[in-house]
């Protein structure tokens, strides 16, 4: 193999690489997959695709070792090969937040219409969690908060808010964060506490974003 045969033969497996994440689809896949593992099934809802949709997408992905399966009785789980590939997602999506305006301006837009309130970035959150200032509130389902989240923080999946919104208290600052800066968990859960007079911004980031920093995870063990 000369130099041109070898060049060609790297930039060409590393190009089908990307043409795996080439899909919007595969891409929210990512990001769920980066909460915890999950069964095709959960994926499928999740995404709104149907089960064989789905596993098509997730094969494509594993196919390209990106995500691995296992297997429990009728079901099959599938996780992230490693945190490489969601701190790749992460960069790959920095750049598109700073390179493209229109993904910007999406975020941006969609935000505003939910809060007027400026997100949180990350720095910030670690100096109001050393200060004592806020509660945090991780608003994702139970299971992904169970598989691990910010330390202290409560967690009040969306579609318990309205029944739990008694045990908040108006004269404190909270916080909230789900899955990262395109999950909108936490966006429908800042409009929903401020229209009640709640003090409540929401955190830019994720829970996967805290992770990969390598700050401190609290898990919940299940009996």
């Amino acid at each position: 193999m000369d130099k041109r045969d070898y060049k060609n033969k790297v930039y060409t497996i590393m190009a089908e690489l990307v043409k795996s994440l080439a899909n919007p689809h595969r891409l929210e896949i990512i990001d769920l997959l980066s909460q915890t593992e999950r069964p095709v099934e959960e994926i499928a809802v999740e995404t709104g695709m149907s089960v064989a949709n789905a596993s098509q997408h997730l094969q494509v992905l594993k196919q390209s070792n990106l995500v691995q399966m296992r297997r429990a009785g009728n079901f099959i789980f599938y996780r992230l090969a490693d945190d490489n590939v969601y701190r790749s997602w992460k960069d790959f999506r920095k750049i598109g937040l700073e390179s493209i305006a229109e993904i910007d301006k999406v975020v941006k837009d969609y935000r505003n219409k939910k809060n007027s309130f400026e997100p949180v970035q990350l720095n910030e959150l670690l100096s109001m969690i050393e200060s004592n200032k806020v509660i945090l509130i991780d608003f994702r389902p139970e299971k992904e908060y169970n598989a691990g989240h910010i330390p202290k923080a409560l967690n009040i999946p969306l579609d318990q808010l309205s029944r739990r919104m008694a045990e908040l208290k108006k004269s404190k600052q909270y916080i909230a964060y789900c899955r990262g800066p395109f999950c909108v968990l936490a966006d429908e859960a800042v409009q929903r506490l401020t229209e009640h007079g709640f003090k409540i911004r929401r955190l830019d980031d994720g829970f996967p974003d805290w992770k990969v920093q390598g700050l401190p995870v609290e898990k919940v063990v299940e009996s």
